[in-house]
């Protein structure tokens, strides 16, 4: 097994991720980061952005000028003001808090990134040599020669040789990755030590332009903007807090045809306790912490959009080579047509794979030696090479005496045998329906006009793969594997893997094609790829999640980045996306609720001493209209940092229907949130009376 393929039996992802999560949720240095941070957003410009808590930050502030106003002819309800006002500057200073604290973790996260990049030596390659540089004065486009030992001096491209590499200070995993050129697992990041062998990088990215660079920025949350979702829970919020405005500001004037004097601070403490304050101060700590969580399982989310997104997709499209299955095919065995030697055929797969630097090719010519033994051919010297490509999906080599050899995919192959004038023999294609209907991958090989036989490779699917497709169908997932493969290939290994469905002979615009189609049947779709033929694809999904061990150009067009190069870690990435939906809506639930019974807990203590029949109303027994409004108050701000917590871990998930997920939301969310505010506005007017204070 590749050091870089992880036994996914061997680990719970799931408990790994909560228990990184939940480990020291109020770490000492986070929590008085977050207590300084907390009173300078009290700025208006910041608090702006939060219409509830701006709301809230503006009554305690008119509350406080109404106690000095007030307090020559107070007599004793200047307390009771002075209490109002302390409630309502805590109340804002826990929203604060909440939300602090979620941008505090992540920069603490953002710091141990900060700690992996670091200055090094590196020698860029100039035409007469070498010459040592440090890494801040590479630019796009150098080369820079990287030893065993040495550091990666900054994002780049392997473009010659092969190394292991150890990407511990990125992703966290001990196992050393394999990173070659030529292939998908080309991409390297900077600050990672190679441990053997040695590569040449071509550098991708200029100081402060590095991948690490931009995780930091993201991870900080500099460029975190609001999901559609928030977006719209905000306007309800604030259409909600305007509702209860103008029913607040018309208590006043009902208050006085009752005979009834409602004081400045009892009204904003009756707005504060009846607009959505819970969900208002935990709704943006709640989206820093789906980002968070994407982190603690090592994805890197480009936006707090892409993590919430991926609660909703409906499609996955992923690449079959090193998604499904490992990645290197190995060249098996020959299949000769009839009136061609084994010994022909496998002469002419090893002229044309010379120019296939693939894996793939370099397993046909190890084949080729072991069929060949000393009659092994040699590049011929005025040999013209034709390299592998995506496009193409072929390679081979032109000689001016030795003639044109070509090996690739069925079609292709068939198509370069036509422009040459030869014909299409009906055995070629049976061979190649033989070797695809085991799940192998038939490569064909042609001289000149003439086809010869078949070359089959051997795909591995990665461990556990399987499960995991089970796993993401239960999600309400459809799986659909994409691949160069010819459709007899395709259909047999995406029945051993267990996908849904499959594309074959996919170039890049067939991906795409396949993507927007979805996307127009009104489907969310997430792909995951790690090559360069990836890129457009990665772009246009909802979700784009490209391998770590990729190319840049995959890396730069999805919006999210997987660490640990886990093809299945989507299913993290999607339980974190529904589990921070739902919580926002466990959330608001919450919040409903509980306005929803503050309001029939303290009105009718309000109006008791005017109306009496009212009193009957008071079914909680409150001492008075003053301990009424002070309890609810307090509660509402108590609530807030009650429930951090499980804003910042989230509530936890677990495959259901939509209209179970309401009931249990209905059931436990919103009973609790009718309970909570009664039992517990009851509990602070008891310890009030008790003190003697009302």
């Amino acid at each position: 097994m590749p050091a870089s393929v992880r036994p996914i039996g061997k680990r719970n992802p799931r408990k790994e991720i909560r228990a990184r999560a939940a480990a020291r949720l109020f770490e000492p240095s986070q929590t008085r980061a977050a207590a300084g941070e907390a009173f300078r957003m009290l700025a208006p410009r910041r608090m702006a952005r939060n219409p509830v808590m701006f709301v809230t930050e503006l009554g305690a502030f008119v509350s406080t000028v109404a106690l000095f106003d007030r307090s020559a002819d107070q007599g004793n309800t200047f307390a009771y003001t002075l209490a109002v006002v302390v409630v309502l500057w805590l109340t804002v200073l826990f929203a604060n808090f909440a939300e602090a604290l979620a941008e505090a973790r992540g920069r603490a996260q953002a710091e141990g990134l900060r700690k992996t990049r670091q200055s090094t030596q590196a020698r860029r390659r100039t035409e007469a040599g070498e010459e040592a540089v440090l890494s801040e004065s590479l630019r796009p486009g150098d080369l820079v020669i990287v030893r065993a030992g040495e550091i990666i001096p900054g994002d780049g491209e392997v473009v010659e040789g092969i190394a292991t590499v150890d990407e511990s200070a990125i992703t966290g995993e001990s196992a050393p990755v394999v990173r070659e050129a030529g292939t998908d697992r080309s991409g390297v990041t900077g600050g990672t030590r190679v441990l053997s062998d040695g590569i040449v990088v071509r550098i991708t990215a200029g100081a402060g332009e590095s991948f690490l660079d931009r995780m930091i920025a993201l991870v900080e949350g500099a460029s975190r903007q609001k999901t559609p979702n928030e977006l719209a829970l905000t306007v309800t919020l604030a259409g909600l807090t305007l509702a209860f405005l103008l029913v607040t500001g018309a208590l006043g004037p009902i208050g006085r045809a009752f005979g009834v004097r409602i004081p400045v601070p009892t009204l904003v403490s009756l707005l504060v306790c009846l607009i959505p304050t819970t969900i208002g101060a935990l709704l943006a700590a709640i989206g820093l912490a789906g980002m968070n969580r994407a982190l603690a399982a090592n994805v890197v989310a480009k936006s707090g959009k892409a993590v919430e997104l991926a609660g909703d997709i409906d499609t996955l499209l992923l690449d079959k080579t090193g998604t499904i299955t490992i990645g290197d095919r190995q060249a098996v065995e020959f299949f000769p047509l009839a009136g061609v030697a084994k010994a022909e055929l496998a002469e002419a797969a090893v002229i044309a794979s010379f120019g296939d630097p693939t894996p793939e090719g370099r397993s046909i010519v190890r084949l080729g030696e072991l069929t060949l033994g000393a009659a092994m051919p040699r590049p011929p010297a005025d040999a013209v090479l034709i390299p592998f490509s995506a496009e193409t999906r072929l390679s081979g080599l032109d000689a001016k005496e030795g003639g044109s050899f070509r090996k690739g995919a069925a079609d292709a192959i068939e198509s370069d045998i036509r422009s040459r004038g030869g014909n299409i023999p009906p055995a070629l294609r049976e061979a190649v329906a033989v070797v695809a209907r085991v799940g192998r991958t038939p490569i064909v090989v042609s001289a000149g006009p003439r086809a010869l036989g078949v070359v089959s490779l051997s795909d591995v699917l990665k461990p556990g793969i399987r499960d995991r497709f089970v796993r993401l169908r239960a999600m309400g997932l459809r799986v659909v594997m994409v691949t160069g493969d010819n459709p007899l290939t395709a259909a047999a290994i995406a029945a051993e893997a267990g996908v849904d469905g499959y594309l074959a002979e996919a170039k890049p615009e067939d991906k795409l094609d396949f993507i927007r189609r979805e996307q127009k049947a009104g489907r969310l779709v997430s792909m995951m790829g790690d090559g360069t033929n990836d890129a457009p694809a990665l772009a246009q999904a909802d979700i784009g999640v490209a391998m770590n061990s990729g190319t840049q150009a995959a890396k730069e067009a999805g919006n999210m980045v997987d660490l640990d190069n886990d093809p299945t870690k989507l299913i993290e990435v999607i339980e974190i996306g529904k589990q921070l939906l739902i919580t926002r809506g466990a959330m608001t639930t919450f919040s409903v609720a509980n306005d929803m019974a503050k309001y029939f807990a303290i009105i009718p203590a309000v109006f008791s001493l005017a109306v009496p029949r009212l009193g009957v109303l008071n079914i909680m027994g409150l001492a008075t209209p003053q301990s009424a409004v002070l309890s609810a108050l307090i509660f509402n701000a108590l609530i807030i940092p009650a429930l951090i917590p499980l804003a910042l871990r989230g509530v936890r998930y677990r495959p259901r229907g939509g209209e179970a997920l309401l009931r249990r939301n209905l059931l436990i969310y919103g009973l609790g949130g009718l309970v909570a505010p009664f039992l517990g506005i009851k509990l602070i007017d008891w310890v009030l009376g008790l003190a003697g204070l009302f």
